[in-house]
Formats: structure tokens, C-alpha cells, sequence
């Protein structure tokens, strides 16, 4: 387990020091001869030798002895810090390496900016701003005469009082001879600022726009939130899509910021950053800053100091986010907080609305999680009375969100996997002047190529998977373990050229509807489609100009996006999360219809939703469809309930992966064989299940073995994984075996 940080004896002969590694320890040395400004304290980064390596650690404790002889310590190269790293980002690293069982060095070195990890100073990068003097701004300006091009430099600042940032001048096709020349004259002078300009607070002006006027329902629910502004206050605000959640977090996050304090605002994915981002800077004048994987490491850097010395107010951020210390924490809010894209599925396998919740509760501020759809767990924490509900059930337009309505696929012809009649509407449509938005959840032009002779299909050497064939370039390709293959010219086995595309994805659908629709354009959004910089943005500017068109995407389009002028939602399959092996397959599903149907009818005109099914008969899916997500959820917790199941239960799932099957099966057998006497021993209410194969058992030309703990109580699950890991990492087979811990796993692939 990793240490809590200890506070230094009066000068400390040994630092306790977390190092990168898998190792859940810390490793002991000497200080170096030169004391830091405030003495060595937890918190402060520090170069160390490392085996051959020269390795950045932080120091987590300060003590007078060590279980090695002094003269076996190897002393600290430097250090690297005046002053120690945020006590509360340490706590949170410290909590966040205790809870999903990691190594503590390991988890603080995933939480530190790039550039901090390799030993870069915690400090604002800076830049230069020109400003005309008293001299300056005179009417008469002795030594111009023979330089006009100073002249014209100098009569441009003068029309900015506040002065201009050096790049701003040099696009103006001035030179940084001519600023100096400037400057040696005494008539302009430079100074020296951050990047991210510092907050005075109350004495700006912090509104850039004034804000919009609440319904009733946002109303209550801000007054809700406001009835416990100093104190840990987690509420569910749970909102029909287009209800209006953003206008309730903005108007918050000013009443956060007036006090001069901080909001952390998290969303899922880097494709609603941008959009985020543009509504709050137009809100606010104050500082906004963004942190996600999209940035560049002197920017997420720049980002990181800006919050952790209070000079941004305001930082929005993906799930990495989570891990940004703020100077004066005001209120975290978690947007789409059901979103599966807030768990890490690999290394560290944290998850960021789970870690919102337990630094809201530290810092005792206000924690607000917003959904459409709920997750289960989040409404299991209602009813147990844990949080707070508030319920925004009116749209902003006058149109109530759109219905699901169920469209049998059995025994129908399919164009692009749509059948005659949804074409129809979409032509009704797209002749009425409005947009439509066809969901079908698969890349590539169909999810696999037959041979119809005999029967063969293009599956991955690699994986237990099938290869999704592509046309734009044409290839077969792999999505879980990336393998590429050209197009075979004959079926590999009995050589007939009869190869044919099986099923439909966003690549066939697009070529169809553009067959179809020749007059109008149609958008693809894909992973594929969009992996240029600033496509998916070039895209949607494109659609919000409102001319007809087809948009065609996976889920990328389904979260979170303002599309104004969609009245007509397709999705091409509702079946794939049915009757899938997981457990929580059914409520995702349930989760992105729902997401994906409120695209529809979001301005003056109401929506319409039609989900293309093989099983129209399903009672989840009509339950869905008639009744809404909140009774299919009541539903799913009931069944959760009965069988013993996550929200109900607490999980981990140990990992095992190898070359050859045998061997992860034995570890997997071995450990089983051991934890299980352990837990009768200890009087546990553990289960431990397993080991079995994971539901794709061959992934990248490895093995994938699970066993799976389970009990209702969290510290005995958490009891029984750490001894788990104990015996791990003494067990001499587990060195063969690539192994980790997922603890709240909230997938079993």
C-alpha cells in the first residue's frame, strides 16, 4: 500500500522517494548537500539515481532512519523544486494510487505534466508586452523624422493604451529592431507577463456577455446548489438534452469565480473540449484554460501553473484533468458523468467522475455531475439518499425530445443498411430544407469480407476478431489491434474471386446516401474521417450554417454537440449492445440511443427518431421507446439488485495476458488457488471467480485471462486485492505473465 506523506523531523538524514516504477515502494536516499529554500518536505521533485538511469521522483517522506545501513544510500542529484508540489495534488495522487491498488510512483508520475516528469521548472513561461510611455504618447516625437516605419510602430501602439504582445506586432510586419530602436529612445518599454494573465477577482469585470435567463426548473436547481456553496454538496443534475445544463454550470461557475475561486469543469472527450471552451470564453472574461491530449507539452504545462498558482479561474479539461491542482478549489463539475470515456482502460485504471467525487468531499466543496442519462451507479446513490437529484425536464426549444420509434428490420431489402420506407423520410426531409443524422456505430465500409463460394471470412492472425474491410484507402483492417492487410484478388481458401462486403459501416452508409442524395453534400464524422487537426471543428462549422446535408458518424456525434437544424435521426442498428456478453452492455446502449436521439430537434423545428432493429420486440428496447431511460434504468437497477451486480456489488478483475494460453491460465489457477483458503481464513465475504478467458481471449497475438473479485463491502474487496497482489509480485510464475488490477472495472473485454 502506498505511504501517506510524512512531515519532516527537523533536518532528515532520509527521504523517502516514489519513483516510476511498477514497484509499490518507495525508495530510500540521502539529501543532497543543498537544502531546498523551505526544507525538505513532501511534495518536492528531486533527480535520483535510478540503476543506470538518471530518473525524476517525488519525495513523499522525511525521516532519520532506514531499514538499509546509511552508507548503502546512494544521495539525491538535485532537487529540483524551491518549493513543494500542491499538498492536495499530492493527496489525490496518494488516494488515487491507494484505491485502484497502484504503485505510488508510477501514479504521481502519470499525474505530472510531461515536461514536469522530465525535470522542466514549475514555473509560468512568460512573454513580452510593448507598451508606449509618457514620452511616448507626447504629440512630438524627436528622431522619427528619418524612420517612418518606427513612426508608424509607435502611432499603432498609442491606439492601445494597454499595450500589445510582441507576436502581435511582428505579424504586423514590423521587426524587433525597430521595437528596440523604440525602446532606446525612450518611448515604448517592455514588460515581462505570463501567458495566462493573473485574475484580480472582484475588481474585473468578469462577465463578457450577460447571462441567459433561467427557466423555472434551472432555477430551482441553481437555487439547490447554492443552498450549500461551502460544503461537499454532490448533486445529480440529470437534464433532457437541449434542457439547458450548460446555462446552470455557467451561472454557477460565476458565482464561483465572484468569490475568487476556481471550477473544474471535466468532459468526456477532446471533441467537446473545443466547443466548451468557445462557450465559456464567450461567457467570461476571465482566464479559461484547457488541458486534454490534444495540446502540445509546453501548453499543457502552461495550463497546469496557471491553475496550480490561481491565475486561471476557470479549467476545462478531459479525464486527465482531474489531476490539475487548483490554488483555491470553488466547485468541480462532471458533464456527461456516465460517460465511459472517463475510465482509464489501461496502466492506470482510475476514473475521473469517481475521483471528482473523493476530491469534492476532501476539499468540501460542491460536486456536480450532469447527464441526460444517468449512470446506474450515480442514480443508486440517489436512492440511497448519498446525493442530491435535480431534474431538468423541459427542452429550451418549445419541442419535447423526440421519441425512440422502433423500425422492424426482419424480412426488408437494405441500401447501406436502410431499408425503403427510412429513406423515404429522409428524402421527405432533406426536401423540407432541414439535416439529417444517420448513427451507425462501425467504421470502415462493412464489418467484414465473405467468400460466398465457400463460406470463408477475413479474420485477424492476431486477435479473435474479424478484419473491418475499408475503401478509403481499401484495405483490411483490425480495430482492436490496429494489423493492416491489402485486399485479397481470390478467396484464400478455394481461390473464387466472389468476395463480397458482409453488414454495413459509416464508409457504405456514406457511399449510399451520396448515391441516393446526389445533390447533397454528405458529412462523414469517423475516427478515420477526422484525424486531421481541426477536421471534426471544420466539419460541424460547416453543418451550423444550416444548408441540407447528410450527416453520417459513429458515437463521436452522439455526445454533447449542439446541432440546431437535425430534425431527423437514423440509426442504422440498435442491436449490437443487446444481448452482448457484458453486463453493463444493455445500459450503454440504452445511454447512447438516447444521446444520439436528443441531436434531433434541438431548435424551431421538433425531431424525429428512427431505430432500425432485428429484435422490435425486446422488452428493454420497448421499455425504451415508450416509457423513457429513467424506467429502463429502474428497471436495470432492479435486475442489478436480483443478481447480485455492480451498483449493488463492488468488483476487480485481476488481468492476466501471456503468449501462450497455458501459461496465463496457470497463473491465473495458482493465485486462485491461493486467495481462496486466504479469504476463508480471514472470515471474508469475497467471491473469487475464475480464472476465465476474457471475452476476446486473443488480442494482439496474446492471451487474455480474467479473475474476478467480488463482495458487498469495498474495504473487504479491497483486503482480499491487496493480498492478491502481494502474492503476485512474489510468485515466481507471475514474472512470465503480464498482469494488472482493474479496480470498478466498467468493462469485462
Amino acid at each position: 500500500m502506498p505511504s501517506q506523506p510524512s512531515f519532516p523531523p527537523s533536518s532528515p538524514r532520509v527521504l523517502g522517494v516514489a519513483l516510476p516504477s511498477p514497484l509499490r515502494r518507495l525508495f530510500d536516499y540521502r539529501p543532497c548537500r543543498e537544502t531546498p529554500a523551505d526544507g525538505w518536505q513532501p511534495g518536492l521533485r528531486v533527480q535520483v539515481p535510478f540503476g543506470r538511469r538518471q530518473v525524476v521522483g517525488v519525495v513523499i517522506e522525511c525521516r532519520h532512519t532506514s531499514e538499509l545501513a546509511m552508507d548503502r544510500l546512494k544521495p539525491v542529484d538535485a532537487c529540483l523544486d524551491a518549493t513543494a508540489l500542491p499538498v492536495d495534488w499530492l493527496w489525490l495522487g496518494t488516494f488515487t494510487a491507494r484505491y485502484y491498488q497502484h504503485a505510488l510512483g508510477d501514479t504521481l508520475h502519470l499525474a505530472l505534466p510531461a515536461l514536469l516528469r522530465q525535470g522542466r521548472p514549475l514555473e509560468a513561461r512568460t512573454r513580452q508586452r510593448w507598451q508606449v510611455t509618457a514620452t511616448g504618447m507626447q504629440d512630438s516625437s524627436p528622431g522619427l523624422a528619418r524612420a517612418p516605419r518606427q513612426a508608424e510602430l509607435l502611432a499603432m501602439l498609442r491606439q492601445h493604451p494597454h499595450g500589445l504582445i510582441r507576436h502581435a506586432i511582428l505579424a504586423q510586419s514590423f521587426s524587433r529592431e525597430q521595437l528596440h530602436a523604440l525602446s532606446d529612445k525612450g518611448l515604448i518599454t517592455c514588460r515581462e507577463e505570463p501567458l495566462t494573465a493573473q485574475w484580480r477577482g472582484r475588481n474585473e469585470r468578469l462577465l463578457a456577455e450577460p447571462a441567459l435567463p433561467l427557466n423555472a426548473e434551472q432555477a430551482t436547481a441553481l437555487a439547490a446548489i447554492h443552498e450549500r456553496l461551502d460544503a461537499f454538496h454532490p448533486c445529480l443534475l440529470e437534464g433532457v438534452t437541449g434542457s439547458g445544463k450548460t446555462e446552470v454550470y455557467l451561472q454557477l461557475i460565476e458565482d464561483v469565480v465572484r468569490r475568487g475561486l476556481q471550477a473544474l469543469i471535466l468532459v468526456p472527450e477532446i471533441g467537446l473540449t473545443p466547443q466548451t471552451l468557445a462557450r465559456f470564453r464567450q461567457r467570461f472574461q476571465a482566464p479559461v484554460v484547457a488541458l486534454h491530449s490534444g495540446l502540445t507539452d509546453h501548453e499543457r504545462l502552461d495550463a497546469w501553473e496557471a491553475a496550480a498558482s490561481g491565475r486561471a479561474p476557470i479549467v476545462v479539461g478531459t479525464r486527465s484533468a482531474i489531476f490539475t491542482p487548483l490554488a483555491r478549489p470553488g466547485a468541480i463539475i462532471v458533464d456527461e458523468e456516465h460517460d465511459g470515456s472517463f475510465k482509464q482502460q489501461d496502466g492506470l485504471r482510475y476514473h475521473a467522475r469517481d475521483l471528482a467525487v473523493a476530491l469534492a468531499h476532501h476539499h468540501d466543496i460542491p460536486l456536480i455531475l450532469g447527464s441526460a442519462t444517468p449512470s446506474l451507479e450515480s442514480l443508486a446513490r440517489v436512492r440511497r439518499g448519498d446525493w442530491r437529484h435535480l431534474r431538468l425536464t423541459r427542452r429550451a426549444s418549445r419541442h419535447a425530445p423526440a421519441r425512440l420509434e422502433l423500425v422492424d428490420l426482419r424480412g426488408r431489402p437494405r441500401q447501406g443498411g436502410l431499408i425503403p420506407p427510412v429513406i423515404e423520410t429522409i428524402r421527405e426531409t432533406l426536401s423540407a430544407g432541414h439535416q439529417v443524422l444517420v448513427f451507425i456505430n462501425r467504421r470502415g465500409f462493412a464489418p467484414t469480407l465473405a467468400c460466398q463460394a465457400c463460406g470463408w471470412l477475413a479474420e485477424c492472425d492476431h486477435c479473435d476478431a474479424r478484419m473491418t474491410l475499408h475503401r478509403q484507402p481499401p484495405l483490411l483492417a483490425c480495430h482492436h489491434c490496429d494489423r493492416r492487410r491489402a485486399l485479397p484478388d481470390a478467396c484464400p481458401t478455394c481461390a473464387s474471386g466472389d468476395l463480397r462486403p458482409l453488414g454495413s459501416g459509416t464508409e457504405r452508409t456514406e457511399e449510399t446516401l451520396a448515391a441516393l442524395f446526389p445533390a447533397v453534400p454528405v458529412h462523414r464524422i469517423d475516427r478515420d474521417s477526422t484525424r486531421r487537426r481541426d477536421a471534426f471543428e471544420q466539419v460541424l462549422t460547416e453543418v451550423r450554417r444550416g444548408a441540407p446535408c447528410l450527416l453520417v458518424g459513429t458515437q463521436m456525434l452522439a455526445k454533447g454537440h449542439h446541432l440546431p437544424h437535425v430534425t431527423l435521426v437514423v440509426v442504422v442498428n440498435a442491436d449490437g449492445g443487446l444481448y452482448a456478453s457484458d453486463f453493463r452492455a444493455l445500459e450503454h446502449t440504452a445511454q447512447l440511443l438516447i444521446q444520439v436521439a436528443g441531436r434531433a430537434g434541438r431548435a424551431s423545428h421538433p425531431g424525429r427518431v428512427l431505430v432500425q432493429t432485428l429484435h422490435s420486440d425486446d422488452p428493454h428496447l420497448v421499455i425504451l421507446a415508450e416509457r423513457g431511460y429513467e424506467a429502463l434504468a429502474n428497471q436495470l437497477l432492479d435486475e442489478r439488485r436480483i443478481a447480485h451486480l455492480p451498483p449493488f456489488r463492488f468488483l476487480a478483475l485481476l488481468r492476466l495476458e501471456s503468449p501462450r494460453a497455458e501459461t496465463a491460465e496457470e497463473l491465473g489457477s495458482l493465485a486462485a488457488n491461493f486467495l481462496r483458503p486466504w479469504i476463508r481464513e480471514q472470515g471474508l465475504a469475497v467471491d473469487c471467480l475464475g480464472p476465465v478467458p476474457a471475452p476476446m481471449e486473443r488480442r494482439q497475438n496474446r492471451y487474455h485471462m480474467q479473475l474476478m473479485l467480488a463482495a458487498d463491502r469495498r474495504s473487504q474487496l479491497h483486503e482480499a486485492v491487496s493480498q492478491l497482489i502481494a502474492w503476485l509480485e512474489a510468485a515466481p510464475e507471475a514474472r512470465r505473465v503480464r498482469w494488472s488490477v482493474d479496480i470498478d472495472p466498467q468493462t469485462l473485454a
